[in-house]
């Protein structure tokens, strides 16, 4: 079958019209990269700026900010006690999620049948991952304080919160994870004789297991600066207490914050810059987590 001319195929086409369009739109996109990358630039400015206020101006030492609890005194005021409930709060959260989330995301890929109703779980997957996550909070607040269980404003409550909040998007990259690995490999797999249980853990989860782990650090960075589902289960405040386990009262960085920003003294808006500021430095070190684990991992398949 020949090819018809060019001409058939577009018409009359002004091409130095298109040129023109396309160049424009290119540097429409370049301009929107720019605005989005300088706006972070100053936010992230403004906070170091504060910060270093805190340093300089009020004379805050770093190391008595990190090993100092709550207070409403904002000269004694630290942030080890909401670091230590955040850092409980967040393994708690992967530890519930990874496992739950990989372990859907191979049942639907590798082992449901494409019926109606496994086809409607995954369109709703996609819908759970963009619900307001102060809604999960308010499901947890709901069923686990104020409902049958009445488990108390504890960490594992905050955790199950995050947790909820977290996984529709784990479960959604593993599955695309799972789904980029080439059928061919698994039919390979299945030509000598191997079971699909056996392909499934030797084969497809090492070849997705990048993506999978990359997906799955990103979900807890998110999970990391969430703030509305903490306050939903009653996370206390520049808490005076360090938590210990998970039945200890809640507490998380990102809530002390956030009552920070809100008080009238300067001193407090200082304090939540270098709050922000310890945000940032965990979840830049997640990031480079997830980078080593993906490297490694795709060095061991290459």
């Amino acid at each position: 079958m020949s090819t018809p001319p060019m001409d058939e195929l577009f018409g009359d086409i002004d091409l130095e019209w298109e040129h023109r369009k396309n160049r424009a739109f290119r540097s429409l996109c370049f301009l929107s990269s720019i605005l989005g990358l300088a706006a972070l630039a100053l936010l992230i400015a403004d906070v170091l700026w504060e910060a270093y206020r805190g340093v300089s101006e009020y004379d805050i030492g770093i190391i008595h900010f990190i090993t100092s609890t709550g207070s409403v005194n904002p000269d004694r005021a630290g942030m080890y006690g909401a670091l230590v409930g955040s850092v409980l709060l967040i393994v708690l959260a992967s530890i519930m999620t990874f496992f739950i989330g990989v372990g859907a995301a191979i049942y639907l890929e590798e082992y449901a049948p494409d019926t109606r109703l496994v086809r409607l779980i995954d369109a709703n997957l996609a819908n759970l991952a963009g619900v307001p996550s102060v809604v999960y909070g308010l499901v947890c607040f709901g069923l686990l304080i104020n409902g049958p269980l009445d488990l108390g404003r504890i960490i594992l409550v905050g955790a199950i919160a995050l947790a909820l909040v977290v996984l529709p998007i784990i479960i959604v990259s593993a599955m695309e994870a799972l789904r980029a690995v080439p059928d061919s490999v698994r039919n390979g797999s299945y030509a000598i004789g191997a079971t699909r249980w056996q392909t499934i853990r030797r084969v497809v989860l090492p070849a997705a297991m990048p993506g999978i782990m990359t997906g799955t650090i990103l979900a807890i960075a998110n999970a990391w600066g969430q703030t509305a589902p903490l306050l939903m289960v009653g996370a206390i405040a520049s808490a005076r207490h360090v938590p210990t386990g998970p039945f200890d009262d809640i507490t998380a960085l990102t809530v002390t914050i956030f009552d920070w920003a809100f008080r009238f003294q300067d001193q407090f808006h200082v304090l939540a810059a270098m709050g922000i500021v310890g945000l940032l430095v965990v979840l830049l070190g997640m990031n480079m987590v997830a980078i080593y684990i993906r490297s490694r991992y795709e060095k061991e398949l290459s």
